[in-house]
């Protein structure tokens, strides 16, 4: 049964969903935030129980987010639970539906403290103490400046309380639209988002910031989501597993494909083979590692399972460019090439890399020293003969950008976007929080992975990976996809056995049988 990928929004098309409810179908936006209320406040009681009972701290800012604390303050109150409303604007900061809220709250006497000044928000830490949780419901995604005055010092008193936290629709102080953070932000236990999650919410290092994420239905209907054609969205398991690539009983090693690697050179020949480790682990049929001849019997030693094919070499022990018409010829039969890691960054390397990349007749993962060298002309990507699929770690993505890595990481949608669209290929731009955008607009983000995964060789095994993946006949995207989501769930799943870091690529790669299981046994 396929599942559907959980889509995410910016702000601004979250806001444009809620326009619609409201002016095309005509739900109230008093329900819609008594809906998000309601539900925040049944996820606190199930999930926080303890904490009720030493009662809870709703901090509420202006607008609609303030709204929305109100409303949960009212429902825990009903619930008999002891609440204490800290507002951080004055009444006529809020408007329409917040503001009906705030009435309300004020009409059944629930306890009110007004923040309203810098020396209010200093005596909050020690107020603070005595309850068992906090509601963070100060700023929601909207929020485009630094914070600053009483709103910061109220979030660093939240921050050092040591309670719990739990974020009404985005940790306040994150961007909903890049994940950073406005000057600070709240530290959240949980998150409870309305409808759908924010983007800001799942890039780095807005996921650090927001505890457990628990999307709140708030009722906009199914038909105005899927009649925004939202082109991003977080990939779950379920939609890892609905992609994965057909495995017919009657098939062999020549139904899933064959996959042609060029990788390594002198002292690189590590690369080299943890990439056709990585393919041999993605289930490809058939995996050939093309390597300068002088490094070929070290592979052909080291590699049981691999075919290697020898190719020429330059006097550095790289890549010559004799080498391009045998290796052209040699994809005939084969689906899918990988390219790069290790291959080697002297001139001639680098001009038998390009070529090959953009002369190939069969779809590309291209990665490493093959990015370098199309990263002076990236937008040539637009007339390859075939597919292709980059794998730019950031500072390689800002080479092919011409920008800096910090310009990079400020935005990795935008960035990975980018260059989608300027070379018509897909990219999967690696790092925290993995983003894969295609060149029609889509993109994707993986939840996978962690910090000890930053080590030499990971990049390696994925490229593999994802390259074996396209040889079993996965589109490019839904490959890149597939491949960073297994490679980062082995990743996690190794750490919580061994330890958070110290283990090696290759045992990443030896991990993936089990996720292949895992997966298929979702479908």
């Amino acid at each position: 049964m396929k599942t559907g990928p959980l889509p995410i929004v910016t702000p601004g098309q979250m806001q444009s969903l809620d326009a619609e409810a409201i002016e095309k179908y005509q739900i109230p936006g008093l329900v819609l935030m008594e809906n998000a209320g309601r539900g925040s406040a049944e996820f606190i009681l199930s999930e926080f129980g303890a904490q009720c009972s030493k009662g809870i701290a709703v901090l509420c800012g202006p607008g609609n987010n303030g709204g929305d604390g109100f409303v949960i303050a009212r429902h825990l109150f009903q619930h008999g639970v002891r609440v204490r409303i800290f507002c951080l604007a004055p009444i006529e900061k809020f408007k329409g539906d917040a503001l009906a809220n705030y009435v309300i709250a004020r009409n059944l006497h629930i306890p009110f403290s007004e923040i309203l000044s810098d020396h209010d928000a200093r005596g909050l830490e020690d107020t603070l103490g005595s309850y068992g949780l906090i509601v963070d419901a100060i700023f929601g995604t909207g929020l485009s400046r630094a914070v600053s005055g009483r709103f910061a010092l109220a979030i660093e008193a939240a921050n050092n309380s040591s309670l719990p936290i739990v974020s009404i629709d985005i940790p306040s102080g994150i961007s909903g639209q890049t994940g950073h953070v406005l000057g600070c932000a709240i530290k959240a236990a949980a998150t409870c988002t309305m409808a759908l999650p924010k983007v800001g919410l799942v890039t780095s290092p807005g996921f650090e910031f927001t505890g457990r994420l628990h999307v709140v239905e708030i009722g906009i209907p199914v038909q105005a989501v899927e009649a925004a054609g939202i082109p991003s969205f977080l990939i779950t398991k379920e939609y890892a597993a609905s992609i994965l690539p057909e495995r017919p009983l009657s098939g062999h090693k020549g139904t899933f494909g064959h996959l042609l690697i060029v990788s390594g050179s002198r002292g690189k020949t590590g690369a080299a083979a943890l990439c056709a480790l990585g393919a041999l682990r993605s289930g490809a049929g058939l995996t050939t590692l093309a390597i300068p001849e002088g490094s070929q019997p070290v592979m052909a030693e080291k590699l049981t399972e691999a075919m290697t094919l020898p190719i020429p070499q330059n006097e550095q022990g790289s890549l010559s460019r004799k080498a391009l018409p045998l290796l052209l010829e040699e994809m005939s039969g084969k689906k899918a090439l990988a390219v790069g890691p290790g291959a080697g960054v002297d001139e001639e390397a680098q001009e038998t890399l390009r070529s090959l990349v953009l002369e190939s007749t069969v779809p590309v993962v291209a990665d490493a020293d093959a990015l370098t060298a199309i990263s002076k002309r990236a937008a040539d990507l637009q007339k390859s003969k075939a597919p292709i699929l980059l794998t730019p770690h950031p500072g390689e993505m800002a080479r092919l950008l011409h920008c800096s890595t910090r310009d990079v990481q400020a935005d990795r949608v935008k960035a990975a976007c980018d260059l989608a669209a300027e070379t018509g290929a897909t990219v999967l731009l690696k790092g925290a929080r993995t983003v894969i955008a295609g060149p029609d607009g889509k993109y994707a983000i993986n939840p996978t992975g962690n910090p000890g995964m930053g080590c030499g060789g990971m990049g390696d095994v994925l490229t593999g990976v994802v390259g074996g993946l396209v040889a079993q006949g996965c589109p490019a995207f839904e490959a890149a996809c597939l491949g960073a989501y297994a490679h980062g769930l082995a990743g996690d799943q190794i750490a919580s056995f061994k330890g958070p870091w110290g283990y090696l690529a290759s045992e990443v790669a030896d991990w993936l049988p089990r996720v292949w299981k895992q997966l298929q046994a979702c479908t």
